[in-house]
């Protein structure tokens, strides 16, 4: 069985590695006889690692090679046919050399290569990745300052999961009021993402990180197996569910979390997460709202 995951930046980073899902499914039918018993898991991608967030990746590369996964970093897939045999086979690019191989296989889990939108091509909305190139704390574009972006879609230098944008939902919302009112806009994101980590057919764990892929708080807290990463597959997939509802159920609130109150943020000079990084307010404000340098 194959497992793909198309060239970075694309639409699922993060959510996306079903490796070690299916080789959980695949060993219990070893068990019972319903899988052949050197049938295998691959994962395949063009690029270098399985996960941008290094620890991620570390800890991702090593539970692959404990269940004797292949992991076959550098490779393009390029088509999918059907021989005249009726074999499945998958063709791959090496990104480094461009060698061609070919790969028969039973059964995929293929996510598509992700593309800008064309209407944004051109007109300097977008970075050299095909994303738009706004500010990673404010999420207003670095050349047009009427412009603000969040989600897959905009640069913000963190995996762009769920549940990233839904942490960038304030802040973009409370910058882009800021804007229209002619005010400084003092909303800071963070950097946080939460990406599932899913380790079988109920065990996960998850890895969460900030702005430079600084670790969050409670990244990789639970264990791989047993009772605790169980119990935590289950809460996991329930309150995914349920801040899907929240955000999609069109109520009249301010938004999860801040449901009956807006959230507020302070200035930028006393913003903690800007005097972590060692920044000014002047290194985060759009060059058109920045006061005019003093001979």
């Amino acid at each position: 069985m194959l497992c793909y995951s198309p060239k970075f930046p694309y639409k699922g980073e993060g959510c996306d590695f079903y490796a070690l899902y299916y080789e959980h499914f695949m060993r219990q039918d070893k068990l019972i006889g319903r899988a052949a018993r050197n049938a295998q898991i691959q994962f395949w991608t063009p690029n270098k690692e399985i996960y941008r967030f290094p620890y991620a990746n570390e800890v991702a590369l090593e539970e692959c090679h404990k269940r004797g996964i292949d992991v076959m970093l550098g490779w393009e897939m390029t088509k999918v046919y059907k021989n005249e045999h009726g074999q499945k086979i998958a063709v791959f690019k090496n990104v480094d050399n461009g060698e061609i191989i070919e790969k028969d296989f039973f059964s995929a889990c293929i996510n598509p290569p992700s593309k800008p939108q064309a209407e944004l091509q051109g007109n300097g909305l977008l970075n050299n990745e095909g994303l738009v190139d706004v500010n990673k704390y404010t999420l207003q574009h670095k050349k047009y300052e009427n412009v603000f972006a969040f989600g897959d879609c905009a640069a913000t230098g963190t995996t762009p999961t769920q549940d990233a944008a839904m942490a960038q939902n304030p802040i973009i919302k409370h910058n882009l009021l800021q804007y229209l009112e002619g005010k400084d806009t003092n909303a800071i994101y963070d950097g946080y993402t939460f990406m599932p980590f899913i380790l079988g057919q109920n065990y996960a764990t998850s890895f969460q990180h900030l702005h430079d892929y600084e670790p969050a708080s409670m990244n990789h807290a639970v264990p791989h197996y047993g009772v605790f990463s169980n119990i935590y597959f289950g809460r996991m997939m329930s309150g995914g569910v349920k801040a899907s509802n929240n955000y999609t159920g069109f109520k009249k609130t301010y938004g999860p979390p801040h449901y009956r109150y807006r959230a507020s943020y302070d200035p930028l000079e006393h913003n903690e997460v800007l005097q972590s990084k060692g920044l000014t307010p002047e290194d985060v404000r759009h060059p058109n709202a920045r006061a005019p340098a003093t001979e």
